[in-house]
């Protein structure tokens, strides 16, 4: 005669395997990527006088280990060449390079680090610490994560305030000419590491 199993062990076989999955889950392996320098782009986006301008980065490093099943083990890790910005106009770019402004001749980089990753309606959200101008603050990342034939692609977006970075002292600490609010939009080639 067979036996029929019991709830109580039937219910703890399920918690069992349930535990079990999630643990492998957990422990899915990312991929760990570098952005293609030649192909990605980092830009902000201002306003100065009441006229939008678009400004970017030529030199900048971005690391990236992810996978979209193993969302724990996700991690942004960008370093920032505050000297290689280009806003495409000389002199405000020699204003930005300043003392007043970036000040690169005491802070020459930027780096920005992310701490968790989520899964969104939209793609996939990132809380990271952004550190500027000697100033260290929490920024939150938008981003989408398409996979390639090549490796993969990472488009995205933030918002954040210059001034709540120390970006503008003296005549620039106003936001009569400059506004506080600044975009930030990147599109990351990424390539597997080897």
């Amino acid at each position: 005669m067979r036996r029929s199993l019991s709830m109580p062990r039937t219910l703890a076989s399920l918690a069992a395997l349930a535990a079990a999955s999630a643990v492998c889950a957990a422990a899915a392996p990312v991929t760990s990527y570098s952005a293609d320098p030649g192909q990605s782009r980092l830009q902000f986006t201002g306003v100065q006088a009441g006229a939008v301008f678009t400004g970017g980065f030529h030199k900048f490093t971005a690391a990236i280990d992810f996978a979209p099943d193993a969302l724990a083990g996700a991690h942004i890790d960008v370093q920032i060449d505050l000297n290689s910005v280009d806003s495409m106009d000389k002199d405000r770019d020699t204003t930005i390079r300043g003392a007043d402004v970036f000040d690169v001749a005491h802070w020459p980089a930027a780096h920005y680090v992310t701490s968790s990753v989520t899964k969104t309606a939209a793609g996939y959200s990132a809380v990271g610490a952004l550190t500027l101008h000697g100033v260290t603050k929490d920024v939150p990342i938008d981003f989408r994560f398409t996979q390639t034939a090549t490796g993969a692609k990472l488009d995205g977006s933030a918002n954040l305030k210059r001034l709540d970075f120390g970006v503008g002292q003296g005549d620039w600490k106003s936001t009569e000419w400059v506004a506080d609010a600044v975009k930030i939009s990147f599109s990351l080639v990424l390539k597997p590491k080897t």
